[in-house]
């Protein structure tokens, strides 16, 4: 019954919306090419562009029009990599880019350069350049890192070395959440912040740091981090170390390799982002500036919050 009732109002909706943007007079095409430029290679990423062929389908579905993804990621975590990917794409004339920056800065005279070439362009998994009025996707970032932060404090009874992982400093997410991590942890006198990593969004480089600060640090008790690589190369060194149940991680996002430390009890739980939506509504927003409609400032996806009990 709830598979018919979707179809008749798929059906309604086809007829519908042919209806109104003939009545509206859209910007309406036979077929459009969006562009997706993630920070860099990474599995979190392809989650985002599963997102986006899943709104694709669905325009396909609604309106007939045909819908292409470009999706090209950098392969290292490199602002300049990631701004020839921008600039080569606004030559193609997409009808739209959607980018998660690697640095609003060395990222801006580049989205500048779209916009000024009438590309519609989203931000996801980022917030804008200051000034520039671009639809952003995303969730609040601050408070993702606060419930894990929290988290972490809560289980360590208030007292302990804690460390952050802080991914690419540069990208606005990442420094965001390491800044509202710190934060928390500043509001409790007996945890010490001892030490952070950096990792670029790489798992092995997480490995390898998160062991080298657990050598320095032998009281260490608990970490958070700021990317979808760091919990992973923590929980890595973490079982390395023999530290499982010693050393306490809260980590962030929902990749396979998360989740399977929680079930193993390496890791307590996750704040998890939803690169799916950000996928699907990247492309949705889009979409509807090529079509010439006004599209929100911010869509905020939300946070899951994974524990032992629901992952």
């Amino acid at each position: 019954m709830k598979k018919l009732v979707m179809s008749l109002l798929a059906t309604a909706l086809i007829g519908t919306g042919a209806a109104m943007a003939q009545e509206a007079d859209l910007n309406t095409k036979d077929s459009y090419r969006f562009v997706i430029i993630p920070k860099v290679v990474h599995p979190w990423f392809d989650k985002v562009n599963d997102g986006a062929q899943q709104a694709a389908a669905a325009i396909k579905a609604l309106t007939g029009a045909d819908v292409q993804i470009d999706y090209s990621a950098p392969q290292q975590a490199d602002v300049v990599q990631q701004n020839q990917i921008l600039e080569s794409a606004i030559a193609t004339r997409p009808d739209g880019i959607a980018i998660d920056l690697l640095d609003a800065s060395g990222n801006r005279a580049s989205l500048e350069e779209a916009v000024g070439q009438e590309i519609p362009v989203t931000i996801f998994d980022s917030v804008p350049p200051e000034g520039m009025e671009l639809t952003s996707i995303g969730n609040d970032f601050c408070e993702q890192a606060k419930i894990a932060a929290r988290r972490l404090v809560e289980l360590l009874g208030g007292e302990g070395d804690v460390a952050i992982m802080m991914g690419v400093p540069s990208a606005p997410n990442h420094a965001i959440r390491a800044e509202c991590h710190q934060e928390v942890f500043d509001e409790h006198p007996g945890i010490n912040v001892v030490a952070t990593g950096i990792d670029n969004d790489d798992i092995e480089t997480a490995q390898k740091q998160a062991a080298a600060i657990m050598q320095a640090h032998p009281n260490l008790k608990g970490w958070v981090a700021c990317d979808a690589a760091g919990p992973i190369g923590i929980g890595q060194a973490i079982q390395e170390a023999g530290k499982v149940g010693e050393v306490l991680l809260v980590g962030l996002d929902d990749l396979p390799e998360m989740l399977q430390l929680i079930r193993d009890g390496v890791a307590d739980s996750s704040s998890s982002t939803k690169p799916e939506m950000q996928g699907y509504w990247s492309v949705m927003t889009m979409w509807q500036k090529a079509l010439g409609i006004e599209t929100p400032k911010y869509i905020d996806t939300g946070i899951a919050v994974i524990t032992q009990d629901d992952v």
